[in-house]
């Protein structure tokens, strides 16, 4: 005996609606589809009264009738069906999931041959009536909306309308939206600049076009830009561009801000996966390495063709990723040398601190395993300090000597360093009229000629020594 026992469509919507988008995901997914019509441009309009609402026009190739229909069905796609090279979907269900996730309403009105069809499905009736009708909205709903004129301006296109949105908070909608902007220029920045021959996409949101953001900061000269190595996988091919991004010295505030993103260089590090030219993952290593200061600068551009994602095991959402086991191998073989070069960069600068034409303030200690950083107990200026102070005097100095040792703030300074490193200027604790000031006082003691130059070779006086 066989029954048909149909979902429970009120929980199985619940369901549907909770499989984790945000809201830029989402709409990055709807963006996918645009690109995958051919679209050369999209555009984005919200509307908060009275009530919630966001459209997406594209002017790609549109749907006729058949093709609407079956494109607003659940699973229209076989995930395992070869696809076109261009193509960013996979399951055939980007479209419904991502929106419902975040509104109740969807319709989409699209045009070709001339011809407009739109359809909805509205959550709600669903609900009530237990049975996935599709609804043909009115022409009156469909010319209310306020990017309808654009779609029938132009010869094919697509439409489509989030109502009833709750995915999102009213109060923090316009947060939102430049949350959304961020994304978008980060996910489709090789679209939106043009780097993708033939692909070149305009996109405002609200009528503010949306500029590309290259993670990599390719246009900078201090960037290194290492070899391409290519992985093949059963007869795939999967293209690696390592980026060393520039140490902050090379950067203007402004820049190094930008490029550390929200999440800030330590979490920005890892592989770039790209599928067909879209950012699916970033900021990840994959367990091949362990997050670290040291590799802050190191991001790895990983390129896969859209007939890859079983190797890849890229979700529903296309925001999470995890390569199989042969990859990684691989992976790891190139990554190696790779963050080696990295560290380079990032630590280059520490090199300072043994310039032997300097004499420093401070030390470095190489004691064992451990490393201490430590007072120059030859320092001129010390020297000739101790020199004026009797010896009951001389244990209060050690002992406060000591104490700047030991208690050096050094998770401070790393914090500072990592998180702010522009705003650092250690140097302007003294001014030049305190270093002239400094240099009478001691020259007044009546040193001697290989006193004076030893205190003229000081971090303190160097650039007195410079100017003669």
């Amino acid at each position: 005996m066989t029954e048909v026992v149909k979902p429970n469509l009120k929980n199985f919507i619940k369901s549907l609606r909770d499989v984790g988008y945000t809201f830029p995901i989402a709409l990055a997914d709807i963006i996918d589809n645009s690109i995958a019509a051919g679209a050369k441009n999209v555009m984005i309009e919200t509307e908060v009264e009275p009530n919630l609402e966001l459209s997406v026009f594209d002017n790609g190739v549109g749907m006729d009738e058949k093709e609407l229909i079956e494109a607003m069905r659940l699973g229209s796609k076989d995930p395992d069906e070869e696809r076109n090279k261009k193509d960013l979907g996979r399951f055939g269900l980007g479209l419904k999931t991502a929106s419902f996730s975040q509104c109740k309403r969807l319709t989409v009105i699209t045009k070709k041959n001339n011809k407009i069809n739109a359809r909805t499905w509205d959550l709600d009736i669903i609900e009530k009536e237990n049975e996935w009708y599709l609804l043909t909205p009115s022409h009156k709903e469909i010319e209310a909306n306020l990017l309808f004129n654009k779609l029938k301006d132009h010869k094919s296109g697509t439409l489509v309308v989030w109502e009833k949105i709750d995915g999102v908070n009213a109060d923090d909608y316009f947060e939102e939206i430049e949350l959304l902007r961020e994304h978008l220029s980060l996910v489709f920045h090789r679209f939106l600049e043009g780097s993708i021959k033939g692909r070149k996409l305009l996109m405002t949101v609200n009528n503010n076009p949306i500029s590309p953001f290259n993670p990599f900061n390719e246009q900078n000269h201090a960037t290194q830009v290492l070899p391409e190595q290519i992985i093949r996988v059963i007869g795939k091919k999967v293209v690696l561009t390592p980026y060393i991004l520039p140490h902050h010295s090379k950067l203007s505030q402004f820049d190094y801000q930008k490029y550390a993103t929200n999440e800030g260089y330590t979490k920005s590090q890892g592989f770039y996966l790209y599928r067909a030219g879209r950012l699916l993952i970033h900021g990840t290593w994959w367990g091949l390495n362990k997050i670290s200061d040291a590799h802050r600068l190191v991001r790895v551009k990983v390129d896969i063709t859209n007939d890859q994602d079983h190797f890849w095991n890229i979700d529903v959402k296309k925001s999470v990723a995890n390569p199989n086991q042969i990859i990684k191998k691989e992976l790891k073989k190139i990554l190696n040398q790779v963050l080696s070069r990295g560290e380079k960069t990032y630590t280059r600068r520490g090199a300072k601190l043994e310039d032997k034409t300097v004499v420093p303030f401070w030390e470095v200690l190489h004691e064992s395993e451990l490393i201490r950083f430590i007072l120059n107990q030859n320092h001129p200026i010390l020297s000739q300090l101790q020199t004026l102070i009797d010896e009951k005097t001389q244990p209060i100095l050690s002992a406060y000597l000591k104490g700047i040792e030991a208690y050096l703030p050094l998770a401070a300074i790393q914090a500072h360093m990592i998180t702010e490193p522009h705003k650092i200027k250690q140097s302007e604790a003294i001014l030049d009229q305190e270093r002239e000031s400094f240099l009478q006082k001691l020259l007044d003691l009546d040193l001697t000629e290989e006193d004076i130059e030893e205190l003229m070779k000081t971090e303190l006086f160097k650039k007195f020594k410079e100017l003669n």
